[in-house]
């Protein structure tokens, strides 16, 4: 690839999904042979936890990239479990993060600039772990991204929150014309209950073929994975569930990309 796919991994809800999703499809598109950059955006950490553990209160993380620019993120990426997987990490720092951006000069592009080093070019994509609210961080994320992901567990309330995150896509727009939606991903489907169908048929009825084909159907071993600094590939053989929901949403958003290239 010439240069990096910068996408968002962006909700309003928390609990749909979206540090299992940036886990888990960073670890099926390095079985695709790509190199993956996860930045964990969230002052809940959950990413960092999730690949690294705790990261020491006097080591840098990306907030200190974000606020102090001496700090280069190459400076603070670190290797993961998963090969072929970075992870520019947060830390304790992240806690401030919001107030220190207030008073920042060009406060909404501080992750573009952070991004602009040649030396990130060696990764094919960097998916971006967003915080369950829109804040100064999650703003500086969409506009340093080309693309966004949504995923949406089957249940009522995300749903109803797709509208405020559309809201706040649309307040975006005039200052980043090329920010594309690369799809709403459904998670936590379950078959047995009502609500998954018609979560799924509101969904596709509403964004028709902007929802991912691919669902990924609830599973209790990708809870377990944090604990353990594991993906779903890992804990499952090729015929288990997750392991076969994420390997095709790794197939389905490399050819969600291949025809947004656009921009």
């Amino acid at each position: 690839m010439g240069h990096s796919h910068i996408v968002s991994i962006i909700n309003h809800k928390g609990g749909v999904g979206k540090t299992s999703t940036v886990v888990n499809l960073a670890a099926g598109l390095a079985r695709f042979d790509k190199r993956v950059l996860v930045v964990d955006l969230d002052t809940q950490m959950n990413l960092t936890h999730s690949l690294i553990g705790d990261l020491p209160e006097e080591v840098p993380c990306i907030a200190d990239v974000m606020i102090k620019n001496p700090i280069a993120i190459s400076e603070i990426i670190k290797a993961t479990p998963i090969a072929n997987v970075d992870i520019a990490p947060s830390g304790e720092s992240m806690v401030n993060l919001e107030l220190e951006l207030h008073s920042a000069i060009d406060r909404e592009r501080r992750l573009m600039r952070a991004f602009s080093t040649p030396e990130l070019q060696k990764y094919d994509f960097i998916l971006i772990d967003n915080a369950p609210h829109i804040g100064l961080a999650t703003i500086n994320s969409l506009m340093a991204s080309h693309f966004f992901m949504v995923p949406v567990s089957a249940e009522y309330l995300p749903l109803v929150g797709l509208k405020h995150l559309i809201r706040t896509i649309d307040q975006i727009a005039p200052y980043h014309p090329s920010l594309q939606n690369l799809g709403y991903l459904l998670t936590m489907v379950d078959r047995r209950e009502g609500i998954s169908t018609v979560v799924e048929k509101i969904l596709r009825e509403t964004f028709q073929t902007q929802v991912f084909e691919t669902i990924v159907r609830i599973n209790t071993k990708i809870k377990s994975c944090p604990q353990k600094k594991q993906t779903i590939f890992d804990v499952e053989s090729a015929r288990g569930k997750g392991h076969e929901d994420y390997l095709n949403v790794a197939k389905e958003f490399l050819q969600r990309v291949e025809t947004s290239r656009g921009y």
